[in-house]
């Protein structure tokens, strides 16, 4: 039986006096193309109203597309703030990464219009520069409400970005596997070489291109 997020980590933060708590969690990380994205969402003190609107909310890579696309614009209205923030595939050769998906979390950050007391990340995303009290969470996305509304804005503002870079960089099939090494994707690569979008580090390098 499938088992949703809860509130269980907010809720506690919420008694203790905090109240603007950020869930944080990224998409694009394993991609061969396109930027990582990392989506900060801050929740309201509401569990029934949160109940009532974002149910089957969960970690976006076991969401249907029609499923992230109809919670998606629900996430967004009912948030108290919300923001996607962006590492470009440059970036993410030049820094690694790690660096890369912290870069784009602090951007996300910069961007809330909210400032977050306390930031609830999935696993691999602390961010020890950032001065805000925070707790890293394994399966995150999984376990705790924010953190799965960050993932649902990563991913379908990353996918609707992918969809955007196919047209400008045609044959790939960006629009369909998002950048990620499906077959058709990784033959594409080899016959018409790298885009100005690939990542040429990692992943990339296992193919020789």
């Amino acid at each position: 039986m499938r088992v949703d997020p809860s509130l269980a980590f907010e809720t506690e933060l919420w008694e203790s006096g905090l109240l603007h708590i950020a869930g944080l969690d990224e998409a694009g990380r394993g991609a061969l193309a396109g930027p990582v994205a990392v989506g900060a969402v801050i929740l309201p003190k509401d569990s029934t109203l949160l109940a009532s609107t974002l149910k089957g909310a969960r970690d976006s890579k076991q969401m249907t597309p029609l499923e992230r696309d109809s919670l998606a614009p629900r996430i967004r209205e009912i948030a108290l703030a919300w923001a996607v923030g962006f590492a470009s595939a440059e970036e993410i050769d030049l820094q690694g990464i790690v660096r890369a998906v912290r870069l784009a979390a602090i951007r996300a950050l910069h961007q809330i219009t909210l400032a977050p007391q306390y930031l609830l990340t999935d696993f691999r995303l602390e961010l020890p520069q950032i001065n805000i009290p925070q707790r890293s969470l394994v399966k995150g996305d999984a376990r705790c409400l924010s953190i799965a509304c960050a993932s649902i804005l990563a991913k379908t503002e990353r996918d609707a970005l992918m969809r955007e870079l196919d047209a400008q960089y045609p044959g790939y099939g960006l629009g369909k596997n998002k950048g990620y090494g499906t077959q058709a994707h990784r033959s594409a690569m080899e016959r018409l070489g790298l885009s100005p979008i690939h990542r040429r580090s990692f992943h990339v390098r296992e193919l020789g291109l």
